[in-house]
């Protein structure tokens, strides 16, 4: 159950209450794909991140090492020992974006596995299923997910689809509620809202899921190519068509500066694998701007990497170490780095949400944004 606690202009402080924990809004959403953050990074780790929120994928859990022995573990929660909200998405981004091979119909999808070409379905039913098994406080409606830009009809015609779609996920998550050996029967439902870059399709679609009821409206389908300011534009059409009393979740955005301007717009939800990907490449986030340890000037620099962070990595090593670990190829570099951009990433949305709670969020922003963007 989502409660606004404060507006500053359409930006939202709020408060979700879910089975597995309450979560404070605006919030950045971990990505543990395969039930880890890449990186070396585990659930134990997270709490010493600010993490509030897991978001593992169903694809790939789907197919490593299959939901149903995930159900047999006893679900995403007890494998992962994450006791915090764990949100799943559909399934859906993964078989538009990695099947080489798919054939799309009302029925659903028929794919190759990226892992061994094997022919896979999956449909509103299947999605619910593999979801409903991994046990996730939170569960995606399967949509699809077009291209940008797409022919105007496609769009039209697949965001219809995903509105029926959404009507048959919702039946079927009740249904599997409703059984006696269900890993969590209070599984919770966000419907997606597409369209690609048409704002009239985004506005009636939208218009159509939230008649049907869902837990929480995400927008989909955007960050895949598009400029930042097409974005912008669509989130200022469509979010004002989303309901005041359930949260909105942005999906796979983005950068800092992406995060700072889709709370502006009222966004409550956001999730990337931006943090944990840069790091992995020596690229790490800092108040100052974003920093590339493989340049030489650090190799003797004995500052953390961020002065003003606190995360378990600013306290205890330079920049010069963790430097001279991707130079010899030690994992534990990326494990540092991973660990210290999702602090950052966590740390900004708490500095979001007491801007918030003060009323200057939007001064904040303004001299914040161009900073955290410059290359150092």
């Amino acid at each position: 159950m989502y409660s606004l606690i404060k507006k500053d202009q359409n930006a939202r402080l709020g408060v979700f209450e879910t089975v597995h924990g309450t979560v404070q809004t605006p919030v950045f959403m971990n990505v543990a794909t395969c039930g880890a953050i890449k990186g070396a990074v585990s659930a134990l780790d997270l709490k010493d991140l600010k993490c509030q929120i897991q978001l593992c994928n169903t694809y790939h859990l789907h197919l490593r090492p299959g939901d149903e022995i995930v159900k047999k573990l006893g679900g995403l929660h007890k494998m992962t020992r994450w006791d915090g909200p764990i949100l799943t998405d559909s399934g859906g981004f993964q078989v538009f974006s990695l099947a080489k091979l798919r054939n799309i119909k009302e029925e659903g999808v028929t794919f190759s596995s990226h892992i061994d070409g094997r022919k896979i379905f999956m449909g509103p039913e299947e999605s619910m299923q593999i979801q409903s098994h991994l046990g996730s406080t939170i569960a995606m409606a399967f949509d699809e997910c077009v291209e940008n830009p797409a022919p105007y009809g496609y769009v039209k015609e697949s965001s219809e689809r995903t509105v029926r779609w959404l009507k048959r996920c919702k039946t079927e998550l009740a249904r599997l509620n409703s059984l006696p050996d269900t890993v969590n029967p209070h599984q919770l439902l966000f419907a997606i809202n597409q369209g690609g870059t048409y704002d009239d399709l985004r506005i009636e679609n939208m218009k159509q899921i939230t008649e049907l009821g869902a837990d929480g409206y995400a927008i989909g389908g955007l960050a895949v190519g598009e400029p930042a300011e097409e974005m912008y534009r669509v989130l200022d059409h469509v979010i004002p068509f989303a309901p005041e009393d359930k949260p909105r979740y942005l999906m796979g955005v983005g950068t800092p500066a992406n995060i700072l301007e889709g709370v502006a717009r009222g966004v409550d939800f956001f999730d990337c694998v931006m943090p944990a990907r840069n790091a992995r490449h020596s690229h790490v986030f800092t108040s100052g701007g974003v920093m590339n340890l493989l340049n030489k000037k650090y190799e003797t620099d004995e500052r953390p990497l961020d002065e003003k962070c606190q995360c378990p990595t600013c306290c205890h090593f330079s920049r010069a170490y963790i430097r001279h670990l991707f130079k010899a190829g030690e994992m534990l570099a990326m494990r540092l780095c991973v660990m210290h951009n999702l602090y950052f990433y966590n740390d900004l949305m708490e500095q979001i949400r007491s801007h918030l709670a003060a009323g200057d969020f939007h001064g904040w922003k303004e001299e914040t944004a161009a900073m955290l963007e410059k290359r150092i």
